[in-house]
C-alpha cells in the first residue's frame, strides 16, 4: 500500500504527477484523479488577481496525512496521492491534485471523492482570495458542511483536526 502526501509551494504539472503516480501503481483495475485549479472569479463574478493559501507547515501536513491515513482505513485503495499547494496561486494554477488506485473503480472514485471533501474544509490552511478591490478571506461554505455529512463527519470535527 502506498500513500503520498507533498505540500508544495511551486507549480505542478497534473499531468507528470499523475504519469508517474500510474507508473507506480502496479496491477491495479482503477486509477482516478482530480485535479483542481484557481478560479478567475469570485462568487460575485468580481475577477480574481490570486488565490492565497497561508500554512503552518508541520501543522497543514499533518492535517493531510491524517485525512490520506482514514482514507486508506476506509476505502480498498492500494495506493493515492494528495498533492496540494500553498502560497500565491494565480487563476488557472492548480491548486491540487489527488489520486487513487484500486483493485475496482468504486473504491477509487468514492476514495478520491472523500480525500477531496475532507482536504477542502480540515486540511489546516487559511485561504484568502485577492482581487482589484482587495482580499477576502474564505470561509467554509453550507456546501462544503454537506460534503463533510455525506461521510459522517461535522463542521465542528472540520474545526478541531485530528
Amino acid at each position: 500500500m502506498s500513500r503520498t502526501v507533498r505540500l508544495i509551494e511551486t507549480g505542478f504539472d497534473p499531468a507528470e504527477e499523475l504519469r508517474r503516480f500510474t507508473a507506480g501503481t502496479g496491477e491495479v483495475g482503477a486509477i482516478v484523479s482530480f485535479t483542481g485549479v484557481a478560479r478567475g472569479l469570485a462568487k460575485d463574478g468580481a475577477p480574481l488577481q490570486a488565490l492565497v493559501l497561508e500554512a503552518y507547515r508541520s501543522v497543514t501536513l499533518r492535517s493531510m496525512e491524517a485525512i490520506a491515513a482514514d482514507a486508506h482505513a476506509r476505502f480498498a485503495v492500494t495506493a493515492s496521492l494528495v498533492l496540494h499547494r500553498a502560497g500565491r496561486i494565480l487563476p488557472g494554477e492548480p491548486i491540487v491534485l489527488v489520486a487513487t488506485a484500486a483493485p475496482h473503480r468504486r473504491a477509487a472514485f468514492d476514495a478520491a471523492d472523500y480525500l477531496m471533501d475532507r482536504l477542502k474544509s480540515e486540511a489546516v490552511f487559511w485561504k484568502r482570495e485577492e482581487g482589484v478591490s482587495g482580499a477576502v478571506w474564505i470561509e467554509p461554505t453550507t456546501d462544503d458542511a454537506a460534503a463533510l455529512t455525506r461521510w459522517g463527519r461535522t463542521p465542528q470535527e472540520a474545526a478541531c483536526p485530528e
